[in-house]
């Protein structure tokens, strides 16, 4: 059963409307009208002000109307434009990101745990942890498994069972999918599968994880 508490979203107090007091530092066009029009009515009737005078502060007075408006135009023009370049990412939503790289930063004596995309079935495979001379440290086999982004374990250690220094570790995995066809993928390269917004940023989902849109280097 759903009780009422007399209050809703428009009458509790972080709802309702705060109010927006104005600047007085700072004079807008029917400020500076008003003292336009005070001047005139106070004027010495036997030295009335001049018609020059009268059509300059006119002028100014179109003018900071004119600067105000355009002011609010390039306000509004930018929020637009905010709003439309989020939204725009929407696009990229089934598209490949590709995070500008295939390493992983791995501790000495820690599991490294990653992420990698396999675009067919895979029927068999191996996933190839190689140091920065090129080396290949460590083979981790591939089960059987469907399309999509796997998650693996490296326990830190080289082929020999020894413990691999702290460093920057490059992963690839190489594959036969059903068709029986060889294919290679990396570490870094993920669909985009959904899109989110936060706090006026765009954060892609790429496997598990969300990351900045300007962290991707390409799309495609």
């Amino acid at each position: 059963m759903i009780t009422s508490t007399g209050e809703n979203a428009a009458t509790t107090a972080e709802y309702k409307a705060t109010t927006v007091e104005k600047d007085n530092s700072v004079l807008g066009k029917d400020d500076f009208m008003a003292l336009l029009l005070v001047q005139l009515q106070n004027q010495d009737p036997t030295e009335p002000t001049d018609t020059a005078t009268i059509l300059t502060q006119t002028s100014q007075l179109a003018s900071l109307e004119s600067a105000e408006n355009t002011n609010n135009s390039l306000e509004g023009l930018s929020t637009t434009l905010g709003a439309s370049q989020e939204f725009s990412t929407i696009a990229a939503i089934g598209k490949m990101a590709d995070l500008g790289g295939d390493v992983i930063s791995h501790d000495e004596g820690t599991i490294s745990t990653f992420e990698i995309y396999f675009s067919d079935d895979i029927e068999q495979g191996s996933v190839n942890i190689t140091d920065n001379n090129g080396n290949v440290v460590q083979t981790i086999d591939i089960p059987t498994a469907s399309a999509g982004v796997h998650k693996f374990n490296w326990d830190g250690k080289d082929s020999a069972g020894n413990i691999a220094n702290s460093g920057v570790y490059s992963v690839t995995a190489n594959y036969i999918n059903s068709d029986q066809n060889s294919l290679s993928t990396r570490l870094g390269v993920y669909p985009i599968e959904s899109i989110k917004f936060d706090n006026g940023k765009s954060l892609a989902k790429v496997g598990s994880n969300y990351v900045p849109i300007e962290s991707i280097s390409e799309i495609y």
